[in-house]
């Protein structure tokens, strides 16, 4: 067992000096004043911060490494990165890419979950995607949406596929997204331009939330909601790279402000760039360049990701929307694993839930 002695934890939206006791990886006790037997390991708390660890449901890489392209120890670095940061659950996000590539990553990605507790899922970024809003996507390798090709990555996923970004204006895609939420998947809506009416077609067929909110996707139109506009009417999930580039700190306010703060969800969106110096990178099959920690596709100004990390876009959650810091770290606890499906052991410090902190102060 682990006591974790005298820290000052989030408990139901408050700081609460109190004792943490953990066994086998689950909350077994939280009160104060444990006294702590031979066997168990105590771990100092005084005047610290006990917090749940942050989940990043959408990222690429960090570390010098990306995980369309890393081998396994590669992805490890990557791993490191993000444990060192904050994050306690992560869901390496694989782009648009060759099959053959997407399915050999997915599948070591599968056994690296074996040995990292901290990857409970895959998120799938297409390639069922819209050709004028790919972004950082390369088109040559965009699809049209196949339930029968999606389960040949999921069998190369061993069944780890939890998200998939789907453009719902494709042909075909309203029926791949039942198909997809039937098969208890999460489905995203993003590099789309479709219109209101198809983006509310595809959230009655099961899709669940929008991925980076505001980018890669059609704008608000007065005469139509578009994707950024049915994402702040619905009630659906809207990811944001919490960075303050790709959506600006005022927007980011206006769009907690509209859909209340159980609705939005923070992502890092991480390149391999990230904890590096600028320079030259990659993205998938793309050229990189980074500068003053903006990355953009090598010539462009397209954005390819962001640099940023989870620890940063927690302290830019709270500074842009102005909330304490026990109402914003929703954005990276509570809310993506609500949207996941995983509350019953992730996002709060709760008897029975996983025993994954952030200690500091």
């Amino acid at each position: 067992m682990i006591l974790y002695k005298n820290g000052s934890a989030l408990i139901d939206g408050k700081l609460v000096k109190t004792d943490i006791v953990a066994n086998h990886g689950r909350i077994i006790a939280i009160e104060r004043d444990v006294v702590p037997d031979e066997q168990t390991e105590v771990i100092d708390c005084t005047g610290r911060y006990v917090l749940p660890a942050l989940i990043d449901t959408h990222t690429h890489g960090a570390n010098g490494y990306d995980f369309n392209s890393a081998d396994t120890e590669g992805m490890k670095k990557i791993l490191e990165f993000y444990i060192s940061h904050g994050v306690g659950t992560v869901f390496p996000t694989v782009m648009t890419d060759s099959d053959e590539t997407i399915c050999r990553q997915l599948s070591l990605i599968a056994e690296l979950a074996k040995e990292y507790p901290e990857i409970k899922g895959i998120h799938l970024e297409g390639p069922f995607l819209s050709e004028k809003y790919c972004g950082a996507m390369p088109t040559e390798y965009l699809q049209k949406p196949s339930f029968d090709k999606f389960l040949q990555y999921q069998k190369a996923a061993n069944g780890l596929i939890k998200i998939i970004t789907v453009a719902p204006e494709l042909p075909g895609a309203i029926d791949f997204i039942v198909e997809a939420t039937t098969a208890k998947v999460n489905v995203s809506l993003g590099h789309s331009g479709a219109d209101g009416e198809t983006v509310f077609k595809a959230l009655k067929a099961g899709a669940n939330s929008f991925t980076h909110w505001g980018n890669a996707m059609a704008p608000l139109d007065r005469h139509n909601l578009n994707v950024v506009g049915a994402g702040m009417l619905s009630s659906a999930y809207c990811e944001v790279i919490c960075d303050g580039k790709h959506v600006d700190k005022d927007v980011l306010r206006l769009l907690v402000k509209t859909k209340g703060i159980d609705k939005v969800v923070g992502i890092t969106d991480s390149i391999m760039a990230t904890g590096l110096a600028d320079g030259q990178y990659t993205l998938g099959v793309n050229d990189v360049t980074v500068k003053d920690g903006d990355a953009k596709i090598t010539g462009t100004d397209i954005r390819a990701g962001s640099t940023l990390d989870a620890y940063q876009g927690l302290a830019n959650a709270v500074t842009f929307t102005g909330l304490p810091l026990a109402e914003a770290i929703k954005i990276w606890t509570v809310n993506p694993a609500k949207r996941i499906g995983m509350l019953d052991r992730l996002g709060t410090i709760e008897l029975g839930k996983d025993a994954d902190f952030i200690i500091f102060g």
